[in-house]
């Protein structure tokens, strides 16, 4: 049995809201009230991100795969986030990912590891994303410490990375992407990432209200459009974090219920990951187990199974 003060989840976090007056009511015709909307609600993602509640690995991972959807959709390929789950957790060891699974990748380590980017780290995430790698990129690093150390607001240091690389390279829309969200954890100091930007790239921030289509990176008004991006994301990102802190609660009230010998590392792992698969087996968990385990859990409404289907089970908070 999990003893309450050894649970893994004994502590808990309410998530701040982004304030009603703080939300986009209609058409933003101003940079002001702009980085207004986009400030309110990045101080509630702030608060939230260094309250560093238990289930921030599991936010965070279902904010990847969100991102990692839209990225999939703009590259012109049909999975979505349940067909991106489904094909990453139900692969084998060491199996190639293919195309999609290999852009889930690289929101998964933007959404790991420290903000931190050098040269190799970044060809690295270049391979994952299909961008070709050349002396162009190689000085990005190089550009993201000069935009930090000129200490623009972080929706305006986002929006210059991202024009940066859209200038240097038009076709890797991706990377400056991937770039903008890793440039606002380094301007406001967060120890990972939080997967935002690229899930609004279809919305209504970026466009031109001119019938011309959307903003593009580097074009009138993009700094605007990523402010407004940036507030949208941050909202949503906070609902997202309200409805997995409540799940979060139902796991910990069923912690103390569970007599699985290996039940401590599942929960750390649900509270880590967007989903862990049924089958999971641990050096304290059998597969048997972990079945088990997991129906107890699903029948105490403490997580849920994501994929809908009787066999291959995965299941998530």
């Amino acid at each position: 049995m999990i003893r309450p003060a050894m649970s893994p989840i004994a502590s808990t976090c309410e998530p701040p809201a982004v304030p009603g007056w703080a939300t986009q009511r209609g058409p933003v015709t101003s940079d002001t009230e702009a980085a207004f909307l986009a400030g309110a609600a990045l101080h509630a993602l702030d608060t939230l991100v260094n309250a560093a509640p238990p289930w921030a690995g599991a936010w965070r991972q279902r904010l990847a795969l969100k991102c990692a959807a839209a990225a999939v959709r703009l590259a012109g390929r049909a999975e979505d986030e349940a067909a991106l789950r489904d094909a990453w957790h139900l692969r084998s060891p060491g199996d190639d990912p293919g195309p999609s699974g290999a852009i889930f990748a690289a929101w998964k380590r933007l959404a790991s590891r420290s903000p931190a980017v050098d040269a190799e780290g970044l060809r690295g995430i270049c391979d994952l994303l299909g961008v070709r790698w050349d002396g162009a990129l190689a000085t990005i690093p190089e550009r993201m410490d000069d935009l930090l150390r000129s200490a623009p607001p972080a929706p305006f240091m986002a929006a210059g990375i991202a024009a940066h690389v859209h200038a240097a390279r038009p076709e890797a829309a991706f990377l400056g992407w991937w770039l903008a969200d890793l440039a606002l954890a380094q301007r406001l100091r967060w120890p990972i990432a939080v997967p935002l930007l690229i899930a609004q790239v279809h919305t209504p921030a970026f466009r031109s209200g001119n019938g011309h289509g959307r903003i593009r990176p580097g074009e009138q008004k993009f700094e605007r459009a990523v402010c407004l991006a940036v507030a949208q994301a941050s909202l949503e990102a906070c609902r997202l974090a309200a409805d997995i802190a409540r799940n979060a609660a139902r796991l910990a009230a069923a912690a103390p219920k569970l007599r699985a010998k290996g039940a401590g590392e599942a929960i750390r792992l649900l509270l880590d990951e967007d989903a862990v698969p049924g089958s999971l087996q641990t050096p304290h968990l059998s597969r048997w187990g972990a079945r088990r385990l997991f129906e107890r859990l699903t029948g105490l409404g403490a997580v849920r199974e994501l994929s809908g289907r009787a066999t291959f089970r995965i299941y998530g908070l």
